[in-house]
């Protein structure tokens, strides 16, 4: 993993490079004021200002050259404006010639994330280091910076090296750094009380056997807060099978578990006064002769039965079962997060979480976060009146109702029924991957609604 916090120091005067920032209503002013050397450097790099331009200045001698880089809008520096000039600009230590960096800091960090895990080597250019006169700030933005890595790391990682032991091991590895406890629940323990859990995951191999991973961190005397992402390590879509095409990215079928993950990493890190409870049901719906069936009646841990319209709509059965069991303990707040609905995409694309909510102070605050983390949410509607799509003619529900129409909003309808009644409630319908790439979001595993998720953490119970 990427060493952020080398690249974010506390400036104390140490050289560095002076970093110039611009945006195009300012350009004209800015570079009447530079000496004739850096107007001509300028003008021959066609630099105009422009959202993502990025010069190299000369200076009095050649080690003490500067840079300029194009913001949107220089009054408001969001988390990606300097993402691509960490990217593109040579190895050496920067400082803002006015100003400091806020959130930008972020996306400098993130512009240097890598994946290499299966690479003999990379082209990183070396460190590129941000100076910052706000030392406060920077543990708190290499942690999030070291959160999203994680998440990508997670999601990035094929199938075949992140099965659902492969998750339960990253768990343990966060319970340990931090002092939480890790309990799996598998075998015939998990069949007797998560039974959609079992039924979703039992057609794997015996080493890819499906089974909850809780992990439980904190005073129990705090609030308590349950952490929920779905880990569908790789979905064929059971019997129900998927296309070739629609294959390929199932590898990021666990990004809701990466999201969980990453979460309450942040909270245990940040020592955040609650009683943290993550709860990851892990299952690869594979294809076997033992593979449940379209048709078949499952058992849930809740009660309701629920009748099998696709196998591929697995992603909510096993939430359902680790819902009900996040309810029993009575949290203030749950937050799940899960690569649930094609829907979702479709209406929403992919860089917009679908964010579905019980509670109207608890969405407000959502929303609000995203708009502070500069990690947006859209709310969709928990409408009620699309509750009879879920109706079957032999059990209490269905997991996939016949039509298409509002899968994204049926799918959290159906989650909604696992969820204690009263309990404020948060569902992050996300795609977990970046199709193609932006400054400081490489093409690959994402992460998307996280930063929203911790800032209402951050503003609840910090």
């Amino acid at each position: 993993m990427t060493e952020f916090a080398q690249l974010l120091q506390s400036d104390r005067g140490q050289q560095a490079h002076d970093l110039h920032i611009v945006d195009k209503n300012g350009f004209d002013a800015w570079l009447a004021a530079q000496p004739g050397s850096v107007r001509a450097a300028t003008v021959a790099q066609r630099f105009t200002g422009a959202a993502g331009d990025l010069a190299i200045l000369p200076g009095a001698d050649p080690e003490h050259w500067a840079a300029v880089v194009g913001v949107a809008e220089l009054a408001t520096l969001g988390p990606w404006c300097l993402a691509k000039a960490a990217e593109r600009l040579p190895e050496g230590s920067y400082r803002l010639v006015a100003g400091d960096p806020g959130a930008a800091a972020l996306g400098w960090l993130l512009g240097q994330y890598r994946f290499d895990r299966y690479r003999k080597s990379t082209e990183s250019g070396g460190a590129r280091v941000l100076l910052t006169a706000q030392p406060a700030r920077i543990d708190d933005t290499v942690m999030v910076a070291q959160a999203t890595a994680l998440v990508r790391d997670l999601v990035n990682t094929p199938a075949s090296d992140m099965g659902p032991a492969d998750l339960a091991e990253a768990a343990e590895a966060i319970a340990q750094e931090h002092g939480g406890q890790v309990r799996v629940t598998r075998g015939d323990p998990l069949a007797r009380g998560y039974p959609m859990i079992a039924a979703v995951g039992r057609a794997a191999s015996h080493a890819r056997g499906p089974r909850l991973i809780e992990l439980e961190w904190g005073n129990p005397a705090h609030p308590r807060v349950a952490i929920v992402g779905k880990g569908v390590c790789f979905d064929s879509g059971g019997l129900d099978i998927k296309p070739a095409s629609g294959m390929l990215l199932m590898k990021k079928d666990m990004g809701g578990a990466a999201h969980a993950l990453a979460l309450a990493q942040l909270v245990m890190r940040a020592r955040l006064p609650i009683r943290l409870h993550l709860l990851i049901p892990a299952v690869e719906n594979a294809i076997s002769a033992d593979a449940f069936r379209p048709g078949d009646v499952l058992a849930s841990r809740k009660g309701p039965t629920v009748e099998i319209g696709n196998t591929d709509a697995e992603g909510r059965l096993i939430l359902a079962d680790a819902l009900t069991r996040a309810g029993e303990d009575e949290p203030v707040m749950i937050l799940d997060f899960a690569t649930l609905t094609g829907a979702a995409r479709v209406a929403l694309g992919p860089d917009l979480p679908a964010l579905f909510v019980n509670d109207e102070a608890l969405a407000a605050d959502l929303l609000s976060a995203a708009d502070t983390a500069g990690d947006p949410l859209w709310r969709m509607p928990l409408w009620s009146g699309y509750g009879d799509m879920l109706k079957s003619g032999v059990a209490d529900l269905n997991n996939a109702p016949e039509g298409g129409f509002a899968g994204a909003v049926t799918a959290a309808l159906f989650l909604e029924r696992f969820v204690p009644e009263g309990t404020p409630w948060a569902h992050f319908d996300t795609f977990a991957w970046r199709p193609s790439a932006k400054p400081g979001r490489p093409k690959g595993g994402e992460a998307l609604g996280l930063r929203a998720a911790w800032r209402l953490l951050q503003t609840r119970f910090a």
